[in-house]
């Protein structure tokens, strides 16, 4: 995540027009009380509020995520994805100190990658799902119903043409919940064979190759729904 992803978050946002900005007056104001000089009172000011703005933002690569702005049935993928990563990190904090926690814990952090995928295909298909609660194809069909009695061409047309947009995105939020769904009992055999690969009792480079096609697949779902807009 680059410099400018962490910044530009709602975190961030908040936390620069928060309360946090008095704190910065009250230390200036402070400082002068105490007969510091202008030069350090203005310092520690914005010490103290840049310390504040930076503490809001994320301090790593990975997403923040959070499973309650998204709707069912993405809510349980999501929650069903960060139950899985804690069984696993556990899995391998559990294994002995040598190259195979080592390796087992670069194919997890591959895993994790795949997570945080789901995440963002989670959020893409609450998105989608809005849209056509937005749309409201009941109404619309409804309508549609009406003009057809009225025998109103163009008018038919167009509805009809807004219905198809919904038919489309409900195919791909179809097509998306059915991918997570199968991801999440892969990740749930994976997190069961993490513990046997831990120990030496499974193919390392087996589970690892299984890990990866799973990333892969849910990278190429990622960067394809990227393409759909919502309306």
């Amino acid at each position: 995540m680059s410099f400018h992803d962490r910044f530009y978050t709602p975190k961030t946002a908040k936390a620069i027009l928060s309360w946090r900005i008095l704190l910065g007056i009250a230390v200036l104001a402070g400082s002068m009380l105490f007969g510091i000089s202008p030069a350090i009172s203005i310092a520690l000011g914005v010490v103290a509020y840049s310390a504040s703005v930076a503490a809001a933002m994320p301090r790593d690569g990975r997403i923040r995520i959070d499973p309650f702005t998204v709707q069912e049935p993405w809510r349980q993928f999501v929650q069903g994805a960060q139950r899985s990563a804690v069984k696993l990190h556990q899995i391998v904090e559990g294994v002995s100190a040598g190259p195979v926690q080592v390796r087992m814990a670069s194919i997890v952090a591959k895993l994790d990658r795949g997570l945080d995928d789901t995440w963002q295909i989670a959020r893409r298909g609450h998105d989608i799902d809005q849209a056509v609660h937005r749309i409201d194809p009941t109404a619309l069909r409804s309508k549609l119903a009406t003009l057809q009695q009225q025998g109103a061409t163009d008018a038919i047309a167009s509805v009809e043409g807004q219905l198809e947009s919904v038919d489309r995105l409900k195919a791909q939020s179809t097509k998306m919940a059915n991918t997570l769904r199968l991801a999440q009992t892969r990740v749930d055999e994976l997190v069961a064979r993490a513990a046997e690969a831990g120990v030496g009792a499974g193919d390392t480079d087996a589970y690892e190759h299984d890990v990866e096609d799973l990333v892969v697949e849910l990278e190429g779902l990622r960067q394809a729904i990227q393409e759909v807009r919502p309306a």
